[in-house]
This record gives C-alpha cells, sequence and structure tokens, in this order.
C-alpha cells in the first residue's frame, strides 16, 4: 500500500506520482524544477537593467491596481488547527480566469521581491494559465507580455505587443509593452518611437474609457512616466 503524501509548503494531501502539488502549485520533493531562462548574450547584456528598472519600478504601481474593476472573490488563506503557517489558497478549486490573475500576481510579486528563483518556477505556469484563456483580448495579452518581461522572454512580450497594436494601433497597453520590449532589447530608437507615440495618443486613448485602461490604470501612468524619462542604462542604436 502507497503510503500517503503530503506538499512540503502547504500540507495538501498529494498523489504518489504528482510532480506539483495541486493545492499552491510548489513543486513535490524530488521534482525537476523548471530551468531558469539562459543567461543574455550579445546585444540582451542589459537584461538584468530591463526586469529592475522597468518591470521591478512600475510593477508595485500595477500589482495594486491589476483588478480594478475586475476583482475575483478573494481566496483566503486557512490557518492549521495547531496554530501553523497558513496555507495557500487552493488554485485547483479555482476558474480558469482566476487562476490565471492569481498565478499572475504571484509572479509579480516576487519580481517585486527580488526572487528571481521563483519568478523563474512559476512564470512558465502562469504564462500556461493565460494562454489557456485564448482568443485573448488586449488585457490578457498585456499580462502575458509582462510575464514574458519578466521572465526573459523577449520574443513573447514583442509578440503581444506587435498582436495589440496590430488590432488597434495607438491602444496604450500595446504602446508601453513595446515601449518595454524595445528596451528590454536594447533598441534606443524603437524604444523612444514608441514613446514619443504613447505620449501623443495618451489623453485622446484615455477618453475612450476602455475597460483595459481601467484596470490597468497604475501602470499606463507608470508607461507615460517611463516615456518622459528613457533610461540611462546604456541602449544599442542602429
Amino acid at each position: 500500500m502507497t503510503s500517503q503524501r503530503f506538499c512540503t509548503s502547504c500540507g495538501a494531501t498529494i498523489r504518489a506520482t504528482a510532480k506539483f502539488c495541486h493545492r499552491c502549485g510548489a513543486p513535490t520533493d524530488g521534482a525537476a524544477r523548471p530551468t531558469a531562462p539562459a543567461a543574455p548574450t550579445g546585444g540582451q547584456q542589459a537584461l538584468p537593467w530591463a526586469v529592475a528598472g522597468i518591470a521591478l519600478l512600475c510593477l508595485l504601481a500595477f500589482i495594486v491596481g491589476q483588478n480594478i474593476g475586475r476583482t475575483p472573490a478573494p481566496a483566503t488563506s486557512v490557518t492549521p488547527a495547531n496554530g501553523g503557517p497558513a496555507r495557500a489558497p487552493d488554485i485547483s478549486q479555482m476558474g480558469p480566469e482566476e487562476r490565471a490573475d492569481r498565478l499572475f500576481q504571484r509572479v509579480m510579486t516576487y519580481v517585486a521581491e527580488g526572487k528571481s528563483d521563483s519568478v523563474a518556477f512559476f512564470a512558465p505556469m502562469a504564462i500556461q494559465s493565460q494562454l489557456a484563456l485564448a482568443p485573448l483580448d488586449a488585457h490578457r495579452r498585456y499580462d502575458l507580455g509582462l510575464l514574458g518581461m519578466v521572465s526573459g522572454d523577449g520574443a513573447l512580450s514583442r509578440a503581444q505587443a506587435d498582436t495589440i497594436l496590430a488590432a488597434d494601433p495607438d491602444h496604450l497597453l500595446g504602446l508601453i509593452l513595446g515601449m518595454r520590449s524595445a528596451g528590454m532589447n536594447l533598441d534606443a530608437a524603437k524604444r523612444d518611437r514608441y514613446a514619443k507615440r504613447l505620449t501623443e495618443v495618451a489623453d485622446r486613448e484615455r477618453a475612450r474609457g476602455l475597460t483595459e485602461y481601467a484596470d490597468h490604470q497604475p501602470d499606463i501612468t507608470a508607461g507615460l512616466r517611463e516615456a518622459a524619462n528613457p533610461p540611462t542604462s546604456p541602449v544599442r542604436t542602429p
């Protein structure tokens, strides 16, 4: 008879063959952890600056405002009767959208806390949870693009910016994501073009009152600050 196994992170009962906890997503004992993104080379040597200088500063504001207008029911932690550490919310009991939101917020919290190992581990799960919601709207594509940025996947981030702007050339989330992706790729000229366009259309676009603009209001404000104050780190020029 197979003995019961328990998650060392949240205490949930798990299957003997499980590689990840169904409750909190943590790896079980002996499970292989996803590898961190490969060290940047060539034109991407400033990736640490991209994550620290762009993602960390603006995402602190972004986390606070992420769910304005679409806040899911709170997922409360469970405190064991013995007074031990509170258990993480059971993500297996959440719907696809709430699961995607929770994983996204978890990754961004780890970014803000500087926990790169945790970002590397949870980002792939967060990305897959967003992709599972296809077809994606601009809101979800923006979230997916940010996950690409903080996990070092510049191609994923650029693809989401391009897709948003292909459907709506002046969409603020697409312009902000494009600006940040260009900065991540050290392309100063392209970054400046996005920043200039973002500044030019901001007032008109905000007047449209799009739901995703309300949901991401703190990050749009941060993006406009970034557009007005280019980074001082070295960037590649054509």
